[in-house]
């Protein structure tokens, strides 16, 4: 598992136990040596069971290979290699080689002055470990290829979706920033969440999206208000399922959010430790904007922007995802023959 924090990356081994072994030559139970002159036969240790223990070790620290705080991290497909994002760099690491890196994008200008965006997030394609993905401040994705060159700063392909003018306000350039892009893990499709919407790119139409779900379209009237308490700054994640069929992204509130590509539906869903007890069904949320209201139906102006969901996962290949609110992690299951897999 690799994790970062500011500007140094840890890779970590994770192991599990549930046995522990008993009947040591020369150790005690409490794993001290014991006096030589006391052991007068041989005996053969045996397992026995134990309480699942998991234990972590880190075993790399890769450090001083960016200048400003890492964004993201993404292996590649052929298990030998990584890279490492920055807002102005991206750095392929080599997983047995923690002193140095290779640059492969840098947008950084000769004068600072000159800075128009910032790389947000970046991803290796699942199956051809040669393309990667990185996306932008200003909303644009750039698929880069390091077969063409050793400095990829010269993309593949950009995908950007022009701006209807009739839409445009102060706040237009903050919620197009993508926070977050994830292959399909058919390698297709691109995910990408930005502060209203989750968006689905074919990776062979690079002129617009070819879905576009509003997460919370009813805060667009609040944008003057999340400005000043900075809450329009959030970096929200996205995940698909393991079938590339749903995705998910989170909100505020504690709520996430879930949209089925086939059958168009979409529902609301609240982690919190109120109203989520072991084996118990979440019931979808609904938040009101105005006029008539049902009895579980939540005020937009109620809503708390202090508990928000802002990063999530789906397992591989069950229906099995991890929220994180706050100081609590989440982990949900869907129950057999649901309305949404």
């Amino acid at each position: 598992v690799f994790s970062f924090k500011d500007k140094t990356i840890k890779l970590w081994k994770i192991t599990e136990r549930d046995k522990r072994p008993e009947g040591y030559n020369l150790k005690d139970e409490e794993g001290k040596l014991k006096d030589l002159s006391t052991v007068t036969s041989l005996q053969v240790p045996v397992l026995k069971p134990m309480d699942l223990m998991v234990e972590v070790t880190p075993r790399r620290i890769f450090a001083n290979g960016h200048t400003y705080h890492v964004n993201s991290i993404s292996v590649n497909s052929d298990c030998e290699t990584y890279m490492s994002a920055d807002d102005l760099r991206i750095n392929l690491w080599h997983l047995a080689i923690t002193d140095r890196s290779f640059n492969i994008v840098d947008i950084k200008p000769a004068n600072m002055e000159d800075l128009t965006e910032v790389i947000t997030a970046s991803e290796f394609h699942p199956h051809h470990c040669n393309l990667f993905v990185y996306s932008s401040s200003k909303g644009s994705l750039r698929l880069c290829d390091m077969r063409a060159s050793a400095l990829c700063d010269k993309h593949s392909k950009l995908y950007e979706e022009p701006e209807d003018p009739s839409n445009r306000s102060f706040f237009s350039e903050i919620i197009s920033s993508v926070s977050d892009v994830k292959f399909s893990h058919s390698g297709r499709y691109m995910l990408t969440r930005d502060y209203l919407t989750v968006k689905v790119w074919d990776l062979n139409m690079e002129t617009k999206p070819v879905e576009t779900y509003q997460v919370h379209d009813y805060l667009r009237s609040k944008l003057c208000s999340l400005y000043e308490n900075d809450c329009i700054f959030d970096k929200f994640e996205c995940a698909w399922n393991g079938s590339d069929s749903v995705i998910m992204t989170g909100a505020y509130n504690n709520f996430f959010r879930m949209f089925d590509r086939n059958t168009k539906r979409d529902v609301t869903l609240e982690a919190s430790r109120e109203s989520s007890k072991p084996r118990a069904i979440l019931k979808p949320r609904r938040v009101c904007v105005g006029g008539k209201r049902r009895k579980d139906d939540i005020s937009v102006d109620s809503l708390d922007f202090t508990k928000k969901i802002l990063h999530t996962a789906w397992h591989p290949t069950e229906n099995i995802i991890a929220i994180a609110a706050t100081n609590n992690l989440y982990i949900f299951q869907d129950k057999v023959n649901s309305e949404m897999h």
